[in-house]
């Protein structure tokens, strides 16, 4: 993902995975200034792993705009807000990045899963839970949330730590605040949500000068667990007592933070995440139990009575959610999410990753015990 307030049905968090920013980013009923004119050109093969700087944005009308917004909805001084997003330099990768692929490729679990179940990073997360294992347990006692899910979360963002982004946050989200893809489906939508994140990365920025290089994803989110700004000042927490958050570089601030944030959305210790299911269910009944997607809104007396067998789910009361996820040309796999399988998609909207944090937490805890 800290996290934002919800922007529609399909986005309600407020950190944003690097691999699923797209997805997750939903339209809020925000308006936005008009875009300024702007050519970009496609990251060629030589210059995709490198950070191309445009010219800096300047005192255009669009800047001095968005700075009278910024400055008053955040509560900055205006001339100090201009110069920061004047000097802010355009980042032509970000506006490409942003823009739905023009040929989306199929959903698949499997190959999804393997991204993340991979040997050299659940190695990695054994490390890092051997080398913070009081922080984590202490995580787990002061917010009631298990170390698997922490480490799955760390895991799956940032590699634990390796891979936390290299585009300037001030820059990525003065880009797309500024200079948004006026052809994208959602476009003042999400000119409307980055303009919110930079004016609370600008808060944060007077009240923390280092923070004016501070590196992130290009979406604009930082740190051990990619937190956007707005998720950082509603739940990121000093977790390592130096008296200030630093989720870049300590992994203590970072682990209490990711368990805050579960905590905050409802978590419940104790309650599974989700159940193995067999579905017999016809296609007209498989519908109509699909559509919630990932909100638990089913009994289990009624998955039952659909066809829709539940493993290990007999003293389970609460509601349900049966969730498919595909393999491309082999069959979809189904699971029944829990309350808690809901608020690990709180963190990134998608079953898939929700289900990748899960697993590559467990694996790590297996590696543990081995």
């Amino acid at each position: 993902m800290t996290v934002f307030s919800p922007l529609s049905k399909r986005f309600s968090g407020g950190v944003l995975s690097l691999f699923f920013l797209l997805a997750c980013l939903a339209p809020s009923v925000a308006t936005a200034a008009k875009p300024v004119a702007l050519k970009t050109t496609k990251p060629t093969k030589a210059t995709k792993n490198k950070v191309v700087l445009g010219k800096a944005l300047g005192h255009s009308a669009a800047v001095i705009a968005l700075a009278q917004r910024i400055s008053s909805e955040h509560q900055l001084p205006k001339t100090w807000v201009q110069q920061h997003i004047a000097a802010a330099r355009l980042l032509p990768q970000v506006l490409q990045m942003v823009l739905p692929p023009t040929v989306p490729s199929a959903k698949n679990w499997q190959a999804y899963r393997s991204r993340f179940l991979q040997a050299d990073r659940i190695q990695a997360g054994v490390a890092f839970a051997k080398r913070y294992a009081d922080d984590l347990q202490r995580a787990e006692q002061s917010y009631g949330v298990p170390s698997a899910y922490v480490l799955g979360v760390l895991g799956v963002e940032t590699f634990f730590g390796q891979h936390q982004g290299q585009f300037r946050v001030l820059d990525a989200l003065a880009t797309l605040s500024v200079a948004f893809p006026k052809d994208h489906p959602y476009a003042s939508e999400r000119k409307a949500f980055f303009e919110n994140e930079l004016g609370q990365h600008l808060q944060q920025l007077r009240q923390q000068p280092a923070l004016k290089n501070q590196l992130g994803s290009f979406a604009g989110a930082s740190g051990w667990p990619q937190f956007m700004p707005s998720s950082i000042a509603k739940f990121a927490v000093d977790f390592d007592g130096d008296g200030r958050i630093d989720l870049t570089k300590s992994p203590m601030d970072a682990i209490g933070s990711v368990a805050h944030y579960f905590q905050a959305y409802g978590w419940n210790n104790g309650m599974p995440t989700h159940f193995a299911v067999k579905v017999n269910a016809n296609e007209g009944d498989l519908a109509a139990l699909l559509a919630p997607d990932i909100v638990p809104s089913w009994s289990l007396a009624h998955l039952q009575s659909k066809g829709i067998e539940v493993t290990g789910a007999a003293s389970y009361a609460k509601p349900l959610a049966l969730v498919q996820l595909f393999n491309a040309d082999d069959p979809p796999s189904y699971v029944a999410g829990t309350d808690n399988f809901f608020v690990i998609t709180r963190y990134n909207r998608s079953s898939y990753y929700a289900l990748a944090v899960i697993e590559l937490g467990q694996a790590v805890e297996k590696a543990l015990a081995e």
